[in-house]
């Protein structure tokens, strides 16, 4: 067994002792290598986590004899002479990313995500782990982790040990549920929060039972969900195969109606993701290598699936409303018409390009959200399939096909694969869901509104209420009593006369202090407007298009005159009256 030993000495400094020791066989030819992994499981970048890594040393144990040490890449260390010793290694980790794939350390609390932290033998990922915490007395730990004896923790392999991230810490609040009768907990950190317990079990209750019905079976013993729920705005959350972390705030909100929406809305998505993505993993991941990039094409799987679900099944345990579904549905498709990137880039060519710059924004109309398109083509295939098959089959039949064919079975899966089964699911040819809206950038529109029609819903195309943005194509910013261009739409008239990082000072003669669209807006058919250009004084005219409409605000709405036939289908879509 490997062993972990993680201490503190001064939370003040955000400095965690770590320790790992490890018995080397005397017949052990090959030197011992230590790997650090560079990024992490549900962030698809690398993340260098040897920025965090302090004055790294090699003993040997029993005699507290230093042993060589060199480091052969920016993660990565070679341990001389350690054949037929056992070998401590210790390093000092900082411990201070707030944000539900970090660590921190304070006075109240440890939280430790292991993937930043430890370190695994090259060779010998698949040993048993186990991780002793020196924590202060009163001190309780959440983890999906075994906990075998007083602070001590035991997982069955190093991938294990990193997909059990910990909370310890005295305040820690707890309660627990059954589903499909397996234990459910729901830990609470946090001074601040006051959650309302038994609003929280029932409506985690709901949506954990909702997904085990789709899936029929769950991957783990029982589940954890680690919540920091925090003094200051915030939102994220990552998942593991029996837990999850999530990161909110602020924690005085957590009851109220908009902070409790995020807070089931997220919870529900990671739990969905125990089976998409920790189970039903890729076949490139099969098994992760922690040193470097992991491609996939099918992330639009693994989180745009995910997103939808998330969301629709809040909606299908009557956790939500159906107009509280839409409010959700209509942030992806803002988010998702705001950014041009659709018309550029494929779902599944972004899939790859997570690990390029797909957690930022990047340059202009480069690239596509595989959680916001992801979750449109998800709700488009679904209810295609259901049209089809008039319910009886659907994208639950998909995700139960997947999770029963690779999931349980521990085969990653292929983009191949999950097409073959797309189609045997929808009993006919889907090159044009693939080749389209998968592999392709043709327009969702139509699509989306016929498929919402047989549900008795529609897609409602509504004009931009701002002028500039609705006429003329641009979008502005106030700094102070700078206005400032942060977007352009290609081909409109803003996109032959403007730049973003204009600074707009006069429209028609007259001055712009937060007063643009009033100016604008005044019923002449040609604008002259003088911007700051790079410190240079420019004048452009812009003419507003008679036959376009930019950025126009696209819903989901209920059909004013749905049939009787639409209402039903509704009804067996979201599982609520029409």
């Amino acid at each position: 067994m490997i062993q972990y030993h993680v201490s503190f000495a001064n939370p003040l400094t955000f400095y965690l002792q770590v320790q790992m020791q490890l018995a080397v066989p005397a017949q052990e030819a090959a030197p011992l290598e230590l790997q650090l992994p560079a990024w992490r499981p549900g962030r698809y970048e690398i993340q260098n986590f040897g920025q965090k890594i302090q004055r790294v040393e090699a003993f040997d144990a029993d005699t507290a004899e230093p042993l060589p040490l060199r480091k052969l890449t920016k993660d990565r260390w070679e341990v001389a002479n350690a054949t037929g010793r056992t070998v401590r290694v210790q390093y000092n980790f900082y411990a201070h990313q707030m944000d539900a794939g970090g660590s921190w350390l304070d006075e109240s609390q440890l939280y430790l995500n292991g993937i930043q932290c430890f370190m695994y033998a090259e060779g010998r990922q698949a040993e048993p782990c186990q991780l002793t915490l020196a924590l202060p007395d009163g001190w309780r730990i959440a983890c999906g982790m075994t906990q075998t004896a007083p602070n001590v923790l035991e997982a069955a392999s190093f991938d294990v040990l990193v997909d059990s991230p910990l909370i310890a810490s005295p305040t820690l609040q707890h309660a627990s549920y059954e589903a499909g009768g397996l234990p459910f907990h729901v830990w609470v950190q946090g001074n601040e929060a006051r959650p309302n317990w038994e609003v929280i079990v029932r409506d985690f209750k709901a949506f954990s039972e909702e997904q085990l019905r789709l899936f029929g079976s769950f991957p783990a013993a029982d589940y954890h969900f680690l919540n920091e729920i925090l003094p200051y705005k915030h939102y994220h959350g990552v998942e593991h195969i029996n837990s999850t972390v999530i990161t909110l705030g602020p924690a005085e909100q957590l009851m109220n109606e908009e902070l409790y929406k995020d807070f089931l809305g997220v919870s529900c998505h990671e739990l969905f993701h125990a089976w998409n993505i920790k189970s039903i993993r890729p076949a490139e991941m099969m098994p992760y290598d922690y040193t470097r990039e992991n491609y996939f094409r099918t992330c639009f799987v693994a989180e745009g699936i995910t997103t939808y679900y998330g969301e629709y099944l809040l909606a299908r345990a009557n956790v939500r409303t159906a107009w509280q579904y839409f409010d959700e549905l209509n942030t992806v498709l803002r988010k998702h018409y705001d950014d041009h990137g659709r018309a550029n880039l494929s779902v599944a060519d972004a899939s790859m390009d997570l690990w390029l710059d797909g957690y930022k924004a990047g340059v202009p109309d480069r690239k596509v959200s595989v959680y916001h398109k992801g979750a449109l083509v998800a709700l488009l295939l679904d209810l295609h399939i259901r049209r089809r098959h008039n319910h009886r089959r659907s994208l639950d039949d998909v995700m139960r096909r997947l999770w029963q064919e690779f999931g349980q079975t521990g085969i990653g899966y292929t983009e191949q694969d999950y097409q073959r089964v797309v189609t045997e699911v929808a009993g006919e040819d889907m090159n044009w869901y693939f080749d389209g809206h998968i592999y392709g950038t043709a327009e969702l529109e139509g699509p989306l509104d016929e498929a919402l029609r047989f549900a008795g819903c529609c897609l409602m195309v509504q004009l931009n209420g701002s002028f500039a943005e609705g006429r003329l194509g641009f979008r502005t910013v106030q700094k102070g009593d700078r206005t400032e261009v942060t977007d352009i739409h290609p081909d409109s008239p803003a996109s032959h006369n403007l730049t973003v990082d204009d600074q707009i000072v006069a429209v028609n003669g007259r001055r712009v202090s937060g007063n643009l669209q009033s100016l604008l807006n005044n019923g002449q058919l040609q604008h002259e407007v003088t911007v700051f250009r790079q410190d240079r004084l420019v004048t452009v005219e812009l003419q507003p298009s008679s036959e376009r409409l930019y950025w126009p605000r696209i819903t989901v709405a209920k059909l004013a005159e749905a049939t009787a036939a639409q209402q039903a289908s509704f009804s067996q879509w979201l599982n609520q009256a029409f």
